[in-house]
């Protein structure tokens, strides 16, 4: 019987095609997927009204489901917790 392969965390990282911050953001977070192994979904806020009208001046924001875990700069300690969580389980 094969065994299961869990899912890897996902997290979301809302963004726009101009901002340092999203970059500086992203770039930290590949880092930290050489030690913690998730899946980044980038969505860009500018291509959604939804999306724009949530977040728009909070760009960069990491979320992971509907719990926001930083926005402007990357917690590292946040998102370290929460990976560190979520492998656990």
């Amino acid at each position: 019987m094969a065994m299961a392969v869990p899912a890897l965390p996902i997290l979301t990282l809302y963004s726009r095609g101009y901002c340092h911050l999203c970059d500086d953001m992203r770039a930290a977070l590949e880092l930290l997927r050489g030690e913690f192994g998730f899946e980044l979904k980038v969505l860009d806020v500018d291509a959604d009204p939804v999306l724009l009208a949530r977040y728009d001046e909070r760009v960069p924001v990491l979320t992971a489901g509907e719990q926001e875990l930083c926005h402007y700069y990357l917690d590292s300690a946040a998102v370290r917790a929460y990976l560190a969580a979520t492998t656990l389980s």
